[in-house]
């Protein structure tokens, strides 16, 4: 079967824009926030819920075959082709009215993510990849994404949403070793902070315990802006684990080797 690309990039967009009719009226307004965990904290919001059942309905009315597997609403089908959506990734982020947060729609043959959309729509960014090429849109306008070429750890730029994920003396140890051979870290910025990386303002980008939700949309993103992806073992990110991605192949070796040094 020929996939039908120009369908399935426009599927991405009109669904990003389905979604953005759910996020962008409560964002930054009084919005109640319910925790899925009885401990712990992880939120989620009439945003989150709506936006999925916004892009699963685009997504079902184009191609009513492929299996969808959300954050919200869960898995539907089964087959060679999937659809992945986290619809606010960041919720955190969104709840507390910083501009960080992003809707993800992957989409994956044999398990494998090939196309993927990250949209901000507050900023009005989006970040769309295919098979060939990766794309920045803003303001009307498209440009090509590359990442910073960077092949060193010494001067990279590192992203992780918070320290505080590498929750166990093991895990530590190896974002300590990331954060001492590298040259500056930030903070907090969920997906925002991968497509930074494809756009060539971040050489570095590692978090552990992923689901696929969370980076599948990533991937094609930052492949096919020169960068490279995987788990830390070396094997395929698209269903989720611990992860690093890196502005160059040559890079994430070099990441790879030191987390699994440490």
């Amino acid at each position: 079967m020929t996939l039908d690309l120009a369908k399935i990039e426009a599927t991405l967009l009109a669904a990003a824009d389905a979604a953005a009719t759910r996020t962008l009226p409560l964002f930054r307004t009084p919005l109640a926030v319910d925790n899925k965990l009885s401990e712990g904290f992880d939120p989620v919001t009439e945003a989150d819920k709506g936006a999925e059942t916004a892009i699963r309905a685009v997504i079902a009315e184009a191609f009513p075959d492929h299996a969808i597997i959300g954050e919200e609403w869960g898995s539907s089908g089964s087959g060679p082709y999937s659809w992945i959506i986290d619809p606010i990734d960041g919720t955190r982020a969104f709840i507390s009215g910083a501009p960080v947060w992003g809707t993800l729609i992957g989409f994956a043959r044999d398990g494998v993510a090939i196309a993927g959309l990250m949209s901000q729509p507050f900023i009005g960014e989006t970040f769309l990849a295919v098979p060939g090429r990766s794309t920045y849109r803003r303001n009307g306008q498209t440009q090509a994404l590359r990442t910073s070429g960077q092949t060193e750890l010494a001067p990279s730029r590192v992203f992780t949403t918070t320290p505080s994920l590498f929750r166990t003396p093991e895990l530590m140890s190896k974002w300590r070793a990331i954060e001492s051979a590298t040259r500056l870290q930030r903070f907090g910025m969920d997906c925002y902070g991968y497509a930074l990386l494809a756009a060539g303002q971040a050489d570095i980008v590692i978090e552990p315990f992923l689901n696929t939700y969370d980076i599948a949309a990533l991937v094609p993103i930052i492949r096919e802006a020169g960068g490279a992806i995987a788990c830390w073992d070396g094997s395929e990110p698209t269903g989720g684990g611990n992860v690093v991605a890196a502005a160059t192949p040559e890079l994430l070796e070099k990441a790879l080797e030191l987390v699994n040094a440490s």
